[in-house]
């Protein structure tokens, strides 16, 4: 553990069994339709590219990247597009992979964007879901786990672009990021 961790929430164990879980429950919902996976950059690659392995079936890959953040710890609400998808989804049964569900604010956008391209469905994956910092309702089909409102690194999660490289999910001391 890093010395700017205060602890492990999630260990690398915890979280590659419930990623093998996830996939599997995707892996029955969807069988024998074509999925496409959205990533969700940056933070989620790390959880996009192990659960896209545990998917048996048609998998299609693509990625989109959103802010509301910048360099802040505090979303501004504001949302916008800094990477969209190579392909249309029209007619595709896609699933958002994201790495967490804070304010809903951002993923609220997203979904309703991609609603709006008349995919024939749209679900969210999340690895976190934070509630108790939610602003706007997002309903999470396929969650990872639920977590306490802490500032959370590793596993693609981030603070200023660090931290993502950490196979666990810790939580980030107060005087790292105030």
């Amino acid at each position: 553990m890093i010395q700017e961790v205060k602890e492990i929430l999630l260990t690398e164990e915890q979280i590659q069994k419930r990623v093998a879980e996830l996939g599997r429950q995707i892996t029955e919902d969807y069988a024998g339709k074509e999925v496409v996976l959205v990533g969700v950059l940056k933070g989620a690659i790390v959880f996009f590219t192990d659960l896209a392995r545990q998917i048996q079936g048609d998998v299609k890959m693509d990625f989109i990247s959103c802010s509301s953040y910048g360099s802040s710890t505090v979303s501004s609400g504001v949302v916008r597009i800094l990477k969209d998808l190579d392909r249309p989804v029209e007619g595709k049964h896609v699933i958002v992979v994201e790495d967490i569900v804070d304010t809903g604010t951002t993923l609220s956008y997203l979904l309703e964007n991609l609603q709006s391209r008349k995919a024939a469905s749209v679900r969210l994956c999340s690895l976190l879901n934070k509630p108790d910092r939610r602003k706007v309702d997002v309903h999470v089909d396929y969650e990872g786990f639920v977590i306490p409102d802490e500032f959370v690194i590793g596993y693609g999660l981030d603070f200023d672009e660090k931290y993502r490289h950490l196979p666990y999910i810790g939580i980030l001391k107060e005087e790292v990021y105030q």
